[in-house]
């Protein structure tokens, strides 16, 4: 019994190494996801823009479309908002904001200052429509197809080599089953 004893620290540094070892080497920006190819919740949330249009789960159908989920006091968001603005603007991406657990007038002031990509803005300040997308923080973004249904989930900040290698492939398989 004094042997197992003396062993005891060993195989339990060993068990803590076996457990912390298993979470190195994971992509963090690939977090699991239960709502690929499932349609977007149902919901009626507020058009940021004008608190008496109600925006469903129409909005995200008819076209493919990127939605990001944003909000002011995100600082990756800042990071991410100028490639936004681009895609938008110079390639024609069809962008929906889901402003995230965030206060209308700093969203505003937000988009004052760094511009507004998004062809609506679905105002979700208690989280609803995020938590039944299974958002973590912001930001994130959803690709989805011209049915509603969602096809990928990037978590963290687009980028160039996030657009090229990840989501303009993803849009191109799912403008391809549209």
């Amino acid at each position: 019994m004094k042997r197992f004893l003396l062993f005891l620290p060993l195989l339990f540094a060993i068990g803590v190494g076996i457990f912390l070892a298993a979470g190195l080497g994971k992509d963090p920006t690939k977090l699991e996801s239960a709502r690929i190819g499932k349609p977007v919740p149902q919901f009626s949330l507020q058009s940021l823009n004008d608190p008496e249009v109600l925006l469903d789960a129409s909005l995200l159908r008819g076209e493919v479309t990127l939605l990001n989920v944003w909000a002011e006091w995100c600082p990756s968001c800042w990071d991410e908002h100028e490639y936004l603005m681009w895609l938008s603007k110079e390639k024609g991406v069809r962008l929906v904001g889901l402003n995230y657990k965030d206060q209308r007038e700093t969203a505003f002031r937000f988009l004052a200052r760094l511009g507004n990509p998004y062809r609506e803005i679905i105002f979700d300040p208690q989280g609803a429509l995020g938590f039944d997308l299974g958002v973590y923080g912001a930001p994130e973004t959803f690709v989805i197809d011209a049915q509603g249904v969602i096809q990928y989930r990037h978590v963290g900040v687009v980028n160039r080599q996030v657009w090229e290698e990840v989501l303009l492939p993803v849009i191109n398989k799912a403008k391809g089953n549209s």
